[in-house]
């Protein structure tokens, strides 16, 4: 066996000394060949060091580009965050047209971490064919079919998935999203068998969550809110999240800017791009806004980028783990806005469509950084959802997010949404006073009562003409990479106004303390 052979074969078993071993001595033997320093990167980058592992593919890349090497150094370009590079590396790997069926998904995993889920596409497609029993591949397809909008082909897929692991838990939620479920099909008898099967905490957690939108599908709240009450309930339990983490960023941010910006701040950078910032509470509406502005000729849609939250925390220089925390904020007091917004522009600029004059960011989490938003890009344009209180508790409650996002771990008890409610409110308010008609606070019952008159005011502050195109929003072909995919592909329609109210008993503790808070929740 070679030593390129015995390395490969010690990564396939998790044996990364030895991998390493035998690559070194690879590399040592023969040190115009990539492979040595290509596998030395591979073992390094499995045992968690990928500051190590990158120049060793950088070695290696350096003796002749091979796509299986650029498809790994896109990978590890993605885990630095080095997005514009890490992009150019997984279409040039593509583009060489030569690989196996791993090179092939960590090209389309790439691209979709990168929000380009329609070029994933073809990756992962060559990524099945060439390995048709591989699930994960399988999974990851089915997800980009999805996001583009076919639903048959993604459907197609999951049941593949399923029918060669019948408790597979990502098919099976992925699934529950792609339509609504209707008695005809019942998907309940086999969720739970699932359910039965599920020896994971996550598993479970996924399957409770497709148990519970087929069964809200189907009219069965109360079996709805049992599955949902027990998920979150283990969820919450295993991340063990206490509600005084945010409180305490939310605090950080109101004294930052108690009385304007920070002493010492000067101007901003002056960008002809004008970024659009959709924000807002998750599930209020921020993905049909995001379909409707990019229904604009002018206008693309760039995902939900973390490039402001990135740009503050660089500016920021702490260390802290979390990319948004008390110490992150307070240390921002620092930061010369200007370079801010190069900082941003820099990491928006790999994100942002072709031929668009103007691009939405369309995190909802952005909402935090409004200051830093109008000082940093002061030709910037906001926009917040506002949907009715209850139906945001409901909706941020039944909907599971990136599990592992701080961002999201008050979504799992309903007393800490409302909570998390008020705090939203409450820095609105902050905002409204201090950059008065600088955030357009657009009504999601609003928006759905009268189409035209609201898209007509939401082109208006985003400083575009009117184009009737922005009513036919479920036309909009581009990919979408939220639990709204399917919704804002059909017309508008007032289904989602007071579905809260399927749930008024249990809701009804979020309810009171919201109006012990002075915020009608009627």
């Amino acid at each position: 066996m070679t030593l390129e052979a015995q390395a490969r074969a010690a990564l396939a078993r998790g044996d990364l000394a030895q991998a390493a071993q035998a690559a070194q001595q690879l590399a040592m033997t023969r040190p115009d060949d990539p492979a040595g320093y290509f596998l030395l990167g591979l073992a390094a980058a499995e045992a968690g060091q990928v500051a190590k592992a990158l120049p060793m593919l950088e070695h290696a890349l350096a003796r002749g580009p091979e796509a299986e090497h650029l498809a790994q150094y896109a990978r590890l370009l993605i885990l630095l965050r080095r997005d514009g590079e890490a992009g150019q590396a997984a279409r040039q790997a593509w583009a060489m047209g030569q690989g196996d069926a791993r090179t092939f998904d960590t090209i389309g995993c790439v691209l979709a971490r990168l929000g380009d889920h329609a070029a994933s596409l073809a990756p992962f497609e060559a990524a099945v064919a060439g390995e048709p029993d591989n699930l994960d591949y399988r999974y990851n397809l089915a997800a980009a079919c999805g996001f583009t909008g076919r639903v048959e082909a993604a459907a197609g897929h999951y049941e593949a998935i399923l029918a060669a692991e019948p408790g597979n838990a990502r098919a099976h939620y992925g699934l529950s999203l792609l339509s609504r479920q209707t008695e005809a099909a019942n998907p309940v008898p086999r969720l739970e068998a699932a359910l039965a099967r599920a020896d994971r905490p996550e598993d479970a957690l996924r399957i409770r969550y497709a148990l519970a939108k087929s069964h809200e599908d189907m009219g069965h709240a109360t079996e709805a809110f049992a599955h949902l009450s027990a998920a979150n309930a283990a969820h919450k339990r295993a991340i063990g999240y206490d509600f005084a983490q945010d409180a305490a960023t939310f605090d950080a941010i109101e004294r930052l800017f108690a009385d304007g910006p920070p002493s010492g701040w000067g101007a901003g950078l002056e960008s002809e791009a004008a970024p659009i910032f959709v924000t807002g509470m998750p599930r209020t509406g921020t993905t049909l806004v995001d379909r409707i502005l990019s229904s604009h000729p002018l206008v693309g849609s760039a995902g939900e980028l973390q490039a402001m939250p990135l740009a503050v925390k660089q500016m920021a220089g702490t260390r802290s783990r979390l990319v948004i925390d008390p110490e992150t904020i307070a240390a921002s007091a620092a930061a010369d806005p200007l370079a801010m917004g190069q900082a941003y522009m820099a990491r928006a600029r790999h994100h942002r469509p072709e031929g668009k004059a103007r691009f939405i960011d369309k995190l909802p989490a952005n909402f935090l950084y409004v200051g830093h938003i109008l000082h940093a890009l002061p030709q910037a344009k906001i926009v917040c959802l506002r949907r009715h209180p209850m139906d945001t508790i409901w909706s941020n409650y039944k909907n599971l997010f990136a599990s592992q996002s701080a961002y999201y771990a008050y979504s799992y008890d309903l007393m800490d949404i409302a909570r998390y409610y008020a705090c939203f409110d409450r820095l609105m308010a902050l905002w409204d006073r201090l950059f008065p008609g600088r955030v357009l606070q657009l009504s999601y019952e609003a928006l759905v009562a009268d189409q035209e008159g609201q898209t007509r005011r939401l082109l208006d502050h985003a400083g575009l003409e009117w184009d009737a195109a922005c009513l036919s929003f479920h036309e909009n072909e581009a990919a979408v990479a939220t639990p709204s995919a399917a919704q804002v592909r059909q017309p508008l329609n007032a289904d989602a106004v007071a579905r809260w109210k399927r749930h008024e008993t249990a809701l009804a503790p979020a309810r009171d303390w919201l109006a012990r808070q002075g915020l009608s929740a009627d």
